[in-house]
């Protein structure tokens, strides 16, 4: 057997796999009567799954609600909605993990073996693609007002967004190809199948390339332009209307951050078998709360929370959204009127 990467695999009998990987004995026989109840981590686990699914479902949902059925179609609503969408269908497949996180036993045939881990990455890979998007899209509104006024249309936001759930779901092919099943002691487990080290090595820098650190690079260098440029205009202040945007990167940085960094320790055996193991557990379990945490970031951050206690949660969402629509029309207009008065002194 090859190495797993651990994407849900929360059973002991995985990480047996993984020393057995590393020329260690392997027995699985002793963990067949093995009772989540009976581990403490696994209980954490198993709570903080069931938060991250009723929150992330309810939330999300009410989002997509509002951003697609409440509010009127922007470029902005696009880009959130798309960002939802990606988010519940993560949540709506996390029971079948938790599931198995309780039972150590995979009832749900190879297809949803496959399909679960398909939709983690789906989610990783759409969710970093968007934030990416709507960075570069407030760059270029900074940059080129008048140029960003006249082509920012919802025809071609469907499209970009198209485009990026088409990487996504390329990225995320290898879950459907290498995950599978295994019988074992009455029980099956969902696990990676590489036929290589190689293999699983080539798949795991991907994911951290492509997933991670070449759209947090560009989303870095397009704020650093947003920045320079927005100061050297004296307009400081206009920066507060990107706060959202800021906070749903740094929530994402920070949630997967823990993911990679083990993902990464595994490939180079930089810790022991058994540290790398709790650290992926956990590190899966925060990597999935970033699913619950943008709505929450909507209503909290969207308005002044105090002055806007008496409103009702989806106003604080719906003026969240609004808010950053508008702070781009602002951008869009303010310096296309200064361009303006300035072509009239040549």
């Amino acid at each position: 057997m090859d190495k797993a990467d651990f994407t849900f695999d929360y059973t002991p009998m995985d990480y047996e796999n993984y020393r057995n990987d590393n020329q260690m004995p392997l027995d699985l026989s002793h963990h067949v009567e093995d009772v989540c109840s009976e581990e403490i981590m696994c209980m954490l686990l198993l709570v903080v799954n069931v938060v991250i699914i009723v929150l992330g479902l309810v939330g999300n949902g009410v989002v997509i609600w509002i951003a697609g059925f409440k509010m009127k179609k922007t470029v902005n609503t696009t880009w959130y909605l798309s960002l939802a969408l990606s988010d519940f269908i993560f949540c709506a497949t996390l029971p079948l993990n938790t599931f198995y996180l309780v039972t150590s036993d995979w009832i749900f045939g190879q297809f949803m073996c496959k399909f679960t881990s398909f939709v983690m990455f789906l989610n990783m890979f759409s969710s970093i693609f968007l934030l990416v998007i709507i960075s570069v899209d407030r760059c270029i509104a900074v940059i080129f007002p008048v140029w960003a006024q006249n082509q920012r249309t919802i025809k071609k936001a469907s499209v970009i967004v198209f485009l990026a759930w088409v990487f996504s779901v390329s990225l995320s092919v290898p879950s459907l190809i290498f995950r599978d099943i295994q019988h074992h002691l009455g029980r099956t487990r969902c696990h990676n199948n590489y036929n290589s080290h190689d293999t699983h090595n080539s798949i795991s820098i991907c994911r951290f390339i492509f997933g991670f650190l070449m759209p947090f690079l560009i989303i870095i260098v397009c704020y650093l332009i947003i920045i320079f440029k927005l100061r050297r205009n004296q307009m400081a202040k206009s920066l507060k209307p990107f706060k959202i945007m800021t906070a749903l990167i740094w929530t994402f940085f920070l949630c997967w951050l823990p993911y990679h960094t083990f993902v990464l320790a595994e490939l180079t055996h930089g810790f022991s078998n058994e540290i790398i193991a709790s650290g992926l557990k956990i590190g899966t379990s925060i990597a999935s709360a970033n699913s619950f945490l943008n709505p929450i970031l909507y209503v909290f951050m969207g308005s002044d929370f105090r002055q806007k206690f008496k409103n009702s949660i989806l106003s604080k969402i719906e003026n969240a959204i609004g808010e950053e629509g508008h702070a781009t029309s602002r951008y869009l207009s303010q310096p296309s009127s200064m361009d303006a008065r300035s072509s009239t002194h040549i």
